[in-house]
């Protein structure tokens, strides 16, 4: 009997009762849904219902068992869901954002295998976007933070404990290629600061591009600083990005004519966001900034996004949202204005929504 990808969440469900009678687990997620409204596409403007605007909606379960000696055991099986229409966000991957499993101790760090975040994207969205990679203000709109530089399949992280504020992390992801240990393998490492009102991160991600059938290409090369400085009535962000080589910025829009013409990756650039969150009240919190895509070769397409957005608590577990977004493309580059999970189809885009965790 052939399975779908909804199966294994089905299973889950009925059997956490069960389950959280032996063991430590959970069942969480967000729904986040909202009205996106799109301008400047090749398709013409787009007004739609869309899921996962500010925070793309999930369904995940997560657990942990004490080993003894401070050791845990842990895992994490997170699937995508599309609230507008209640289906998988992915067709072929049942747990399609993360699915990973490992073991974690206070003094000695923790080790995790499977499909995860990278510690470059996580950089960028915790520490770097004012938008926490959301709504139409998102860094990963312009930020190299497509494709295998945001999950890697078949990595392994390890993190260090936390000591005077600093630690560290080391992802390496195999590429399974037959017969080539490298071919298709990316490690990342960061440095990681967190004490008072000063977070920082510095990260390095390399990609190597050879597979079965190609070998000896130019590998993609990453280097990533983001920090934000907590001053009580606004925090600032700072995020630069140095970017070298064959896939060393994907495109987030895998639409190949975005604006109705060819458009490819740049090959060799630089990205930079200063950004501020401003405290309104005991509920509500302004978002703005200002991200330039610096393209250092021959074709120079730059491009710089502007946007602002405001969210408003409603209670601990929800908030309402709206921002808007605009790009300003130069020499035909093509990117576009998306969210949280989409890529978006044109230079501007409005957002209003509502989003509930659990």
């Amino acid at each position: 009997m052939k399975l779908s990808p909804a199966m294994p969440i089905v299973m889950l469900l009925a059997a956490s009762g069960a389950a959280t009678a032996q063991s430590n687990i959970t069942i969480y997620g967000i729904a986040d849904a909202g009205i996106v409204s799109e301008r400047g596409g090749a398709a013409g403007n787009v007004t739609k219902v869309s899921s996962g605007v500010a925070s793309a909606s999930r369904l995940g379960f997560k657990g942990s068992e004490e080993l003894g000696a401070g050791v845990s055991a842990l895992f994490v099986l997170e699937a995508g869901i599309s609230i507008d229409t209640g289906a998988l966000a992915s067709s072929t991957q049942a747990f399609n954002r993360q699915s990973f499993v490992g073991l974690a101790s206070k003094d000695a760090g923790s080790l995790t295998v499977g499909r995860q975040y990278t510690l470059t994207y996580n950089a960028l969205g915790q520490v770097g976007d004012p938008f926490g990679s959301g709504l139409s203000g998102s860094a990963k709109n312009l930020f190299p933070v497509a494709g295998a530089n945001l999950r890697a399949n078949n990595s392994i992280i390890y993190t260090t404990p936390v000591k005077n504020g600093f630690s560290a992390g080391l992802l390496y992801s195999l590429g399974e290629t037959a017969g080539d240990s490298e071919a298709g393998s990316q490690y990342n490492v960061s440095i990681n600061y967190a004490k008072g009102p000063v977070n920082a991160r510095l990260a390095h991600n390399h990609r190597n591009n050879d597979s079965a059938t190609l070998t000896g290409t130019d590998s993609g090369r990453n280097t990533l600083f983001v920090a934000n400085v907590d001053f009580k009535v606004v925090k600032v962000f700072f995020a630069y990005s140095n970017d070298k080589g064959l896939n060393s910025a994907p495109l987030n829009n895998a639409t190949p004519l975005p604006y109705g013409k060819v458009f490819r990756p740049s090959l060799r650039g630089d990205d930079t966001l200063v950004g501020v969150t401003i405290p309104v009240g005991p509920a509500g919190t302004i978002m703005t900034s200002y991200i330039r895509k610096n393209d250092k070769t021959a074709l120079n397409q730059d491009a710089a996004q502007y946007a602002v957005g405001y969210v408003h608590a409603l209670s601990k577990r929800t908030s309402a949202y709206t921002s808007y977004g605009m790009i300003d493309n130069r020499n035909g580059a093509g990117y576009t204005v998306g969210n949280n999970a989409e890529t978006g189809s044109g230079d501007r885009a409005f957002n209003i929504g509502l989003r509930h965790t659990f």
